[in-house]
């Protein structure tokens, strides 16, 4: 990489998305965050509150924002912080260091977001969240606490369905895309930034990696071709 392309990586990257989009996006998620601190605080409470945790800002803004995504969908949202939290829970009750425990934490929940498919970025927090409030947290059992996470996410979730599909062009949940064997297509980096212009949404991977992208799998797509389709 060249100089002048490793400080041209610090400039904004522009998504092709509409004024209008992003104003929806922003009061999608601001209008999902007050529904769900209502939710949590009018919801019927027991021995503990059922609180509002602050990681689902991080969950709206990708839910809301990048709704195509492949972080954003259910099995990620759900899974994604319901490994955190597990891991958060059982570092900080381990580990007496928050330092240390909220490390591992977070790197446990990565690794396992991984492994299970459902890497989530926002629910890293759940699990530092878990380690640096463990004592209040500790206090309340760790089936509450599981249960805090477990409601916030799914109301989280019941209002990405409910908000998503009402708005124009949105499509939540994304369905898993099959293989086809429709013949290829020669395509250019400016058909995709048409394509991703005419989706009017935030896609979480730029232009020029989805060009690269193609052009790899293009390759390896004529490499199986001409040894016989192995």
């Amino acid at each position: 990489m060249s100089p002048a392309t490793f400080f041209r990586a610090f400039l904004p990257h522009r998504a092709p998305v509409t004024a209008a989009e992003k104003l929806r996006s922003g009061l999608a998620g601001g209008l999902a965050i007050l529904l769900l601190g209502l939710a949590t605080h009018y919801l019927p409470q027991h021995d503990y509150p059922l609180l509002l945790i602050t990681p689902m800002a991080s969950s709206a803004a990708l839910l809301y924002a990048a709704p195509h995504s492949t972080f954003s969908q259910p099995w990620n949202l759900v899974g994604g912080h319901f490994v955190s939290a597990l891991c958060g829970w059982v570092c900080g009750w381990l580990i007496p260091d928050p330092v240390l425990a909220g490390g591992l934490a977070v790197g446990g929940a990565i690794s396992l977001s991984y492994f299970m498919q459902c890497l989530h970025p926002p629910a890293a927090a759940t699990a530092l969240l878990m380690v640096l409030s463990g004592a209040q947290f500790h206090g309340m059992g760790g089936l509450w606490t599981l249960w805090i996470v477990c409601a916030n996410v799914g109301i989280l979730l019941l209002l990405a369905l409910l908000i998503n599909n009402t708005i124009p062009g949105r499509h939540y949940p994304m369905a898993v895309a099959h293989p086809h064997s429709e013949p290829a297509m020669a395509m250019e980096q400016e058909d995709i930034e048409w394509a991703l212009a005419r989706m009017d949404s935030v896609i979480d991977v730029g232009t020029e990696d989805l060009a690269d992208i193609y052009a790899m799998a293009a390759e390896r797509a004529k490499a199986r071709r001409n040894s016989g389709g192995k």
